[in-house]
């Protein structure tokens, strides 16, 4: 080991991301235990809910001290900056996913990052388990902002296989343990501002139906109201700015649409994806605002962007929404296709109006200052400066290589 020993190759300070669950706790103390090191703990608000302050309490009873540990709300930034650059991209994993996991890992990482910079640590960790994607999203974007750094992945290190090995743990070192945790095994669940998702128990086999607990989010759309519900959402350069009339901050927005949608049944979502360690995972998602974002945006741009801008975006999505899904947000060729869409959001202003009904979000209308929608041209009556009889030569030059194809096929003569 270039004459270095096994005490000087431990780490000396490690930030780790915690959640204040049982993985968590469990990776703490046996970062504890096995290094013997300063443990600094960042736990970021994604609007995941009451957990957040809990998780401050839970570092410092696990000896973590108190200017060690970090607790910011970081929701705006999600949306602004993470959610926002997606949905401009109308990106979505393997045609339906929205990718709520996804944009929120590389935000806690890099912060990650900053503070490790900031209190002098040389390591950071996380608590993702080798079979999923998100210590690929942690790990690319550690080594993308910071080649240096050492980490620390304790589900490919220790010999603990599962969940009960973990509680077994925590009970020998006194770690609580919550009632939710012992016996038969929860949901795997993810939330932040931008959706839920639900993993496991039953749901590992594709074709059992979910029940009804599954949903924790949004209400089944046959138990939505009755009458609908209009939105108008306001956009500029390609980002929501307001809803109804009412100037909103990026989180709020999403907030108040979360919580129209998730009252319509709107933003459920049952697949099978596939990850990029090569599993198969059906999940359950629920990502309501998000639904509403997207129909209102890709309906903003029908009337804004030129066929070339809006065609050559939607071949780009799906290599775009891979590089987001795999974790490769920091890397350059993600950065190169960000460019290229937001520039084509510079005129991708108006309005749009639309009717949520027990899980559905239909379109009602839309308007832009930009719009290129030509009334005169498009009407079926006489007007507009469009002569029918242009289409004559259009179609013969467009049909002129169909047509010779077709000689040698026929073998015919060419008329």
């Amino acid at each position: 080991m270039d004459g270095k020993t096994m005490q000087d190759t431990r780490p000396k300070k490690v930030v780790l991301a915690f959640s204040g669950g049982l993985d968590t706790s469990v990776i703490l103390k046996w970062m504890q235990i096995k290094y013997d090191c300063e443990i600094v703990t960042f736990t970021a608000d994604l609007g995941q809910g009451d957990e957040v302050e809990a998780a401050r309490d839970k570092a410092i009873s696990l000896g973590v001290k108190p200017q060690n540990v970090f607790v910011e709300d970081l929701r705006n930034e999600l949306v602004a900056s993470y959610a926002a650059p997606v949905f401009r991209a109308n990106a979505a994993y393997e045609g339906y996913y929205l990718m709520g996991t996804p944009i929120a890992r590389p935000l806690v990482a890099k912060r990650q990052i900053e503070i490790a910079r900031a209190v002098g640590a040389d390591s950071v960790a996380h608590g993702a388990t080798g079979k999923g994607n998100d210590q690929l999203r942690f790990e690319l974007a550690y080594y993308a902002l910071a080649p240096e750094v050492r980490v620390i992945a304790p589900w490919r290190e220790w010999d603990m296989a599962g969940r009960a090995q973990l509680v077994a743990f925590a009970d020998a070192h006194g770690l609580s343990v919550g009632k939710d945790k012992r016996g038969a095994p929860p949901y795997s669940s993810d939330a932040n501002l931008l959706h839920v998702s639900c993993e496991g128990k039953a749901l590992e086999d594709p074709w059992i139906s979910p029940e009804d607990d599954a949903w924790s989010r949004t209400v089944a759309p046959e138990l939505a109201p009755d009458r609908p519900t209009w939105v108008e959402i306001h956009f500029e350069r390609g980002d929501p700015v307001a809803l109804d009339g009412v100037s909103m901050s990026p989180a709020a927005l999403l907030s108040r649409l979360n919580e129209i949608g998730a009252a319509n049944g709107v933003g459920r979502l049952d697949i099978v994806d596939t990850r990029y360690v090569g599993l198969k995972c059906r999940g359950l998602f629920e990502t309501p605002g998000g639904t509403i974002w997207q129909v209102a945006h890709r309906t903003i741009e029908s009337i804004t962007l030129d066929r070339g801008e809006a065609h050559l975006k939607d071949e780009l999505m799906p290599k775009y929404a891979e590089l987001v899904y795999n974790g490769y947000w920091f890397a350059p060729e993600r950065e190169m296709l960000q460019a290229l869409i937001d520039k084509s959001q510079e005129r991708v202003t108006g309005k749009v109006r639309l009717r949520l009904y027990k899980g559905n979000v239909i379109v009602e209308g839309r308007q832009s200052p930009n719009t290129l929608y030509d009334q005169d041209l498009v009407t079926f009556e006489d007007g507009g400066d469009y002569d029918q009889r242009d289409a004559t030569g259009f179609i013969r030059i467009n049909a002129l290589r169909l047509r010779l194809l077709g000689r040698i096929r026929n073998a015919l003569p060419l008329v």
